[in-house]
């Protein structure tokens, strides 16, 4: 996303894209989604996957990692908001579950 210009989203934009993710909301300002995995394998192996396209994306999530469960929220704070990169990270996420 290097040299594009960020742009948060209206909220009925944010309102219209979440019906395309599974099971994210808008929290304090930021996308969010906790997912369980079956193990600390299976959770930290999905991050790591995920860090893989978020660093191809220049756009990181704020997370953490509790044995098998993952906590993330998607902001730029660039840009102030969230974003369509936000959006395309969010579904990122979804499609590596």
């Amino acid at each position: 996303m290097t040299g594009q210009p960020s742009v948060p989203l209206s909220d009925e934009e944010i309102t219209r894209r979440l019906a395309d993710l599974d099971g994210w909301s808008v929290v304090e300002g930021k996308l969010h989604k906790e997912l369980t995995f079956a193990d600390f394998n299976a959770a930290f192996g999905f991050m790591v996957r995920l860090a893989l396209v978020a660093e191809k994306m220049n756009h990181h999530p704020d997370w953490s990692n509790s044995w098998n469960t993952v906590v993330i929220d998607i902001v730029s704070h660039a840009a102030g908001g969230i974003t369509g990169a936000c959006v395309k990270l969010a579904a990122a996420a979804d499609d590596l579950t």
